[in-house]
């Protein structure tokens, strides 16, 4: 496995318990859903997945030794897993210029030749080379979707993580976005952990699907069998709910 979790349990001070014994296992150049309602713990795993937090039992596992905890170490996790964030408005800053948003990471993890990859990684997503010399501001949510995804992929990492990554999208740049994700996923084989409550992101993007319900992991396995033949009444449930049109 190169990311894992073994029976994480996390809770914030004097509060209740958010994650309770969760467990699962990511391999590599495979792609794996977290998904559930809110308040399932999605985004709290993810956040543990990262190593912005840690657990409070359990353990998170990358490569099978637990996450670093010192600078140099945490760097170089940093260069092997990154991030797409839910907003592409929010997670952008809006004063800088589009080659010193790509090039954040290059520079958080000690590369020094910024423009090459920056240019490579704006191409990979489909943006024009002028795009590097703009501000946020003078790209669609779509394509500021495109920006965040460059950011992620420009130290060329073995995992991305990706929370709700087409949530704040319209129908269909949301489609767009997807077939992005699946073909960096193709022709980089990268390794994808995507939360998300749109089960058809899910179905077109991941191979396995883990389902969270109050902190606790209820069903997990294949997507097609997952969504196809849910075992469990929350599964059930969650598919239920998907609108459809008459």
């Amino acid at each position: 496995m190169i990311l894992e979790a073994r029976d994480v349990g996390f809770r914030y001070p004097s509060g209740a318990p958010v994650l309770d014994g969760v467990s699962f296992g990511v391999t590599p150049g495979r792609s794996v859903a977290l998904v559930g309602e809110s308040a399932a713990g999605k985004t709290t795993l993810l956040r543990l997945l990262l190593g912005l937090r840690r657990p409070t039992s359990g353990a998170v596992l990358f490569q099978g030794a637990p996450l670093p905890t010192g600078h140099r170490a945490a760097r170089e996790f940093r260069r092997h897993v990154q991030t797409v964030f839910q907003d592409p408005y929010s997670s952008l800053d809006p004063r800088q210029k589009v080659s010193r948003i790509v090039a954040e990471p290059l520079r958080a993890v000690g590369f020094t030749d910024h423009e090459p990859r920056v240019s490579a990684a704006l191409d990979a997503v489909g943006l024009p080379v002028d795009a590097a010399d703009r501000y946020p501001h003078e790209f669609s949510g779509g394509q500021r979707q495109r920006i965040a995804i460059a950011r992620a992929i420009a130290v060329e990492p073995t995992v991305l993580l990706a929370d709700e990554p087409v949530s704040a999208l319209d129908v269909t740049t949301k489609v767009r976005i997807i077939d992005l994700l699946a073909e960096l996923r193709a022709t980089r084989g990268l390794t994808l952990v995507l939360v998300s409550h749109d089960l058809a992101a899910v179905a077109s993007l991941c191979d396995e699907t883990v389902v969270l319900e109050r902190g606790r992991v209820v069903e997990q396995g294949p997507t097609g069998a997952v969504l196809g033949s849910p075992r469990d009444a929350y599964t059930r449930k969650l598919i239920a709910s998907i609108p459809r049109l008459p």
